[in-house]
């Protein structure tokens, strides 16, 4: 790309130019993004850092904590110059909402985020990334509660991640498609290397845990086992697998070249609906892949038309080509 263009160009662009969006959520849009630089800094220190390795505590799912999954939430939850454009925050890591101090009397936006999902790869070197997801405060609300973040998720202004891996990479959209940025380390900024991404209505390439074959739900295995046949089976392909277990990871390997992700659910916890979480994960995730012409399900229904019941719910999901989540779907509609 001979013009490099920064986020903040074209953050300007959506805004001025296009009409897509307004100043404040540019402003948000980049205070993100400052952060997730902070956060690739602590990333790629590692163990001269000090930060790999366990902190010993539990998050509110009861899940033992990675020491950069916590200097990871602290780093959003303190980055500087969150204005009255914001009005509260909540977090994977935090059982509550976090209300942004001395904000403007009508704080515009919501602002949910994963800090760093795939934390169980940060000692062996995987790629890992932080999630987030943008809402509008509901018209006409004076104050902030939990319950102002129970929107759908087709009612998101912006949703990406940032995947640490060997090159840093953000991943946006404000629904007007999804496009790339690269974090160039000697410039200190972000630069547009990719627009309007698509990801081929077709694939070869599947994305689970295979070792939970015993528990999955018959129109899982049922897919899988066709995969798993290839040239001989009904698919009539061969198909590889792909399995990093960090959804950030999974899912930029989806954007760029194709695939289905899936992690549906399963038998080990029947109550559960799956486990992955709706408003940190699954959510922006789902927008992403959907406006790079992609598809999002839980295996019955579009993952953005659920209507969130609470803050941590979790719920089964399947994205990816379009084709190819669609026949998952139907088949567990058969």
């Amino acid at each position: 790309m001979s013009n490099k263009i920064s986020l903040t160009r074209y953050l300007v662009e959506q805004q001025r130019v296009h009409g897509h969006i307004p100043s404040q959520l540019r402003l948000l849009i980049e205070v993100v993004a400052r952060a997730c630089k902070s956060v690739s800094q602590a990333v790629n220190k590692g163990a001269l850092g000090g930060v790999l390795g366990s902190a010993e505590t539990e998050n509110v799912q009861g899940e033992m904590q990675k020491k950069l999954d916590i200097i990871a939430n602290e780093v959003l939850i303190e980055a500087n110059e969150w204005g009255g454009h914001l009005a509260a925050m909540a977090s994977e890591e935090m059982e509550g909402i976090y209300v942004v101090p001395n904000r403007y009397p009508k704080g515009e936006y919501l602002l949910l985020f994963d800090p760093l999902d795939g934390s169980s790869n940060i000692d062996v070197n995987v790629s890992i990334g932080t999630i987030f997801s943008v809402l509008k405060m509901p018209e006409g609300d004076r104050g902030v509660d939990e319950g102002d973040f129970l929107q759908p998720g087709r009612q998101q202004v912006a949703a990406g991640y940032c995947v640490y891996g060997p090159q840093t990479t953000l991943v946006l959209t404000v629904g007007d498609g999804v496009a790339m940025f690269t974090l160039d380390r000697e410039q200190g900024s972000f630069v547009l290397t990719q627009e309007n991404v698509r990801i081929p209505e077709d694939t070869k390439e599947f994305a689970i845990n295979m070792s939970n074959m015993r528990h999955w739900d018959a129109p899982v295995r049922r897919y899988i086992d066709e995969c798993l046949q290839g040239k001989d089976g009904p698919r009539g392909k061969d198909f590889n697998m792909r399995w990093i277990a960090s959804m950030v990871a999974d899912v930029h390997r989806i954007l760029t070249r194709g695939g289905i992700f899936m992690y549906p659910w399963d038998k080990r916890e029947p109550d559960k609906p799956g486990k992955l979480r709706l408003m940190y994960e699954a959510n922006p995730m789902s927008w992403l892949v959907e406006q790079a012409g992609g598809a999002a399900t839980n295996g019955r229904q579009r993952i953005l038309d659920i209507q969130p019941r609470k803050l941590h719910e979790r719920v089964s999901v399947i994205l990816g080509s379009k084709n190819e989540v669609e026949r998952v779907t139907g088949y567990h509609g058969a």
